[in-house]
């Protein structure tokens, strides 16, 4: 498989930092580091871009699922995710758009055994290369098609209802 680039530009924004308990002022700077930014980037940019060039947000499992004290980085996740579409919509025929939504990901490549792994469907943590590519794949021309879309990339944990007792799975506390 061969993927095309020449004369591309891919932009990949994203990344604010999970905050935790957010005042207003950290929560902002969430929102202006994970969607205000990719949205300037990505309007100062669209001149430049070949045609059919290709755009790739990155935003997190988070933008559908949270955890307690994550408020400011779930907005931001969410923000990206809508922004991924609307920016389809007002670049269609010039730049295709689509963002990605990791789960965990593990960047030191640890193998993860035990109910680190068990818990996964995929039967592992994430690695950058799941991300890496499928960023390659939507900026190639393999996905010419693909635009508007927020692709989660997490092993199907998003997927997978989780209950108390249910499938020998516990909470204790």
């Amino acid at each position: 498989m061969q993927y095309k680039f020449k004369d591309r530009i891919a932009v990949i924004t994203g990344g604010a930092q999970g905050i935790g308990k957010a005042i207003a002022e950290a929560f902002q700077r969430a929102l202006n580091v994970g969607v205000t930014a990719p949205f300037y980037l990505s309007k100062l940019l669209a001149p430049h871009f070949a045609p059919d060039g290709a755009i790739v947000n990155i935003s997190s499992s988070r933008d559908r699922m949270s955890q307690p004290q994550t408020e400011s980085y779930t907005a931001a996740k969410g923000g990206i995710a809508a922004l991924t579409h609307a920016l389809a919509v007002s670049f269609a025929g010039k730049i295709r758009v689509n963002s990605i939504s990791p789960g965990w990901i593990d960047t030191d490549y640890i193998e993860y055994s035990g109910p680190d792994a068990i818990q996964q469907p995929a039967g592992r943590a994430g690695n950058p290369d799941d991300i890496a590519n499928m960023v390659l794949y939507l900026c190639s021309d393999m996905a010419g098609f693909i635009t508007g879309e927020n692709i989660c990339i997490d092993g199907g944990m998003t997927r997978q209802m989780i209950y108390h007792d249910d499938n020998n799975w516990r909470l204790d506390v």
